[in-house]
């Protein structure tokens, strides 16, 4: 039997390398400053980091406009502070990824400078979509398409002569051109792109925006969307870029070149993990996850699932269901850089109501946000969350406690969304605002080197979340990832997920076995008392509330690991 792969049942954190630390007191985080903090990450337990984008890029979007794929953002540091990161964190037993952006590049990569200086038809244009407009001189765009980030997918250039001229595609912002993955130069870039930084250690890499990657190539015009459909999520019903199959062959090609390089490299075990939003839709998540394209793709249900009990397991369930018999991997998070913090999410006065989690995947929405509720409730999820079986990835912060900063000023705002909005989205810079490390507000809270502005501004009280008080406290929410993410170690990574039927008259509580250990969430706003023919034969291992004491009463918004004492159900499916 072959050894199990560590990407099955890791535990990676993800770094938003702009607001980590600031070692060289510029306001803006660095790559020194995540090597003067690994310490922090290999006390919680972490196996690997993801960084968010760091190569060279003007930051409309923050390093999703790459401007260089094979060079690191002067801001951040140089390609031998990065060797040393990776060789530091290696050190330590950390692995690390990065954020491969592969349908679009910033509109200052030297091919898209190269195109606007080329003609019509030119083999530096066909790299990207550019097309003739529509109308009489060709004033109106190719087609009907809508960008991600508000506004149309097209932009007009004006030739070299000063004339009127083509249009290109750009799924998100105009400082995004999308590249053409039909042409032979740009399937070859990213192999040297894979394997240059494969070269430099990274262990493997979260793949964004993998379900608009594929075009149809006739570009044709989107069917309308229905009457009320969010501004910036109309995109996501046009058939033909969102899940266009052609992009699978892509993956495949990717996956043929790293299971070479694998090969050729003993010892290297590489990974990819796609960011493809499938919307309760498991069946499209598993193509994503065929065993000759990516290693993992997230199960984001659960992460915009609301709280309700009944829509929690569904969004675990079906994923389940449909990708362990197949034996695809399993990669779940409460968090990411693109979605509200879950301590604000889930103490939304209604975040118990299935509406307001529709639409993308910000799930903001103007209702009140009680913290202490929000607390409460991330507590018991990450306790639920931990004992899956598969990947967990948590976003830098949470472990904090971090609530979404909600009333950053319109003029320091940064996020696309909201610029390309006009304000009428928030967007998501409230959940990068660069952290707290100490307690006193000096040096930004300790983020920066520098008594310095921060590039985002961190609300009054932000020390409340550091990282000293919160080591302070057996009750804080790092306390309780620390045990929780320990916990989570000892499980049987081959140990599958069995439902358990609770007898209680409540629809509010969920369990699952995993092995000798059962798992108990209540989501109600009551206390409910267990049956003790489930609860009589064990002892309890982990409390999402502070204190540890289980009597056989599981508070509300709470969850509960016990070992059960008796043999341990061994079927994976029980809905």
């Amino acid at each position: 039997m072959s050894e199990r792969e560590w990407w099955r049942d890791a535990i990676v954190y993800q770094l938003y390398v702009r607001s980590f630390g600031d070692a060289n007191g510029d306001g803006a985080g660095d790559l020194e400053g995540i090597i003067l903090r690994l310490d922090h990450l290999g006390e919680l337990g972490v196996d690997a980091v993801w960084l968010t984008p760091c190569y060279p890029s003007p930051q409309h979007d923050h390093g999703y406009d790459v401007a260089d794929y094979f060079d690191i953002e002067p801001v951040y540091g140089t390609l031998d502070t990065f060797d040393h990161l990776v060789a530091a964190a290696h050190d330590r037993g950390i692995r690390v990824l990065m954020d491969v952006v592969p349908n679009h590049c910033s509109d200052q990569h030297e091919w898209f400078q190269a195109a606007l200086r080329a003609p019509k038809g030119s083999r530096e244009r066909d790299r990207f979509w550019f097309r003739n407009g529509r109308g009489v001189d060709g004033g109106l765009p190719p087609n009907n398409w809508r960008a991600v980030f508000g506004g149309p997918a097209w932009s007009r250039v004006t030739e070299p002569d000063g004339s009127p001229g083509q249009w290109y595609l750009h799924t998100f912002t105009p400082w995004q051109p999308d590249f053409n993955w039909h042409h032979p130069d740009v399937v070859d870039h990213f192999d040297r792109m894979l394997t240059f930084w494969f070269d430099r250690g990274v262990d493997g890499f979260r793949v964004d925006a993998v379900t608009v990657v594929g075009k149809h190539s006739d570009l044709p015009d989107a069917p309308p969307s229905e009457e009320g459909t969010p501004e910036t999520d109309v995109w996501a019903h046009n058939p033909y870029t969102v899940f266009w199959p052609s992009a699978h062959d892509h993956w495949r090609h990717w996956r043929a070149l790293i299971d070479e390089y694998e090969r050729t490299h003993p010892g290297r075990q590489l990974v990819t993990v796609s960011e493809a939003y499938t919307a309760k839709r498991p069946d499209l998540l598993l193509r994503y996850v065929q065993p000759d394209q990516f290693h993992q793709s997230f199960c984001f249900d659960l992460m915009l699932s609301p709280w309700v009990a009944a829509m929690i397991r569904e969004a675990v369930a079906s994923v389940i269901d449909v990708l362990v018999p197949a034996g695809a991997a399993l990669a779940w998070t409460l968090n990411n850089h693109d979605t509200q913090r879950s301590i604000t999410r889930y103490g939304r006065a209604d975040a118990a109501t299935p509406a307001s989690w529709t639409g993308n995947n910000l799930v903001y929405t103007d209702a009140p946000v009680d913290l202490e509720v929000g607390t409460r409730r991330a507590r018991a999820m990450i306790a639920f969350a931990a004992a899956l079986p598969g990947t967990l990835y948590l976003y830098q912060g949470e472990e904090l406690g971090l609530p979404e900063v909600l009333d950053i000023p319109d003029e320091r705002r940064e996020d696309p969304i909201f610029l390309r909005t006009q304000g009428r989205e928030i967007g998501r810079d409230g959940c990068r605002v660069p952290l707290p490390w100490t307690s006193s507000p000096a040096h930004a809270y300790g983020f920066s080197s520098a008594d310095v502005e921060p590039w985002l501004p961190q609300p009054e009280g932000w020390g409340r979340y550091a990282i000293g008080p919160e080591h302070d406290s057996e009750a804080s929410m790092l306390a309780l990832y620390q045990r929780t993410l320990r916990m989570r170690k000892q499980l049987d990574p081959e140990a599958l997920l069995e439902w358990v039927p609770l007898d209680v008259d409540v629809d509010d509580v969920i369990a699952f076995r995993r092995g000798h250990v059962l798992v108990i969430l209540n989501v109600g706003s009551a206390p409910v008392v267990l049956p003790a023919d489930l609860v009589g034969d064990t002892e309890t291992l982990l409390t999402s509330w502070a204190g540890g004491r289980f009597d056989g009463t599981l508070y509300a918004d709470a969850c509960v690991w016990l070992r059960t004492l008796s043999p341990p159900l061994v079927q994976h499916r029980s809905r």
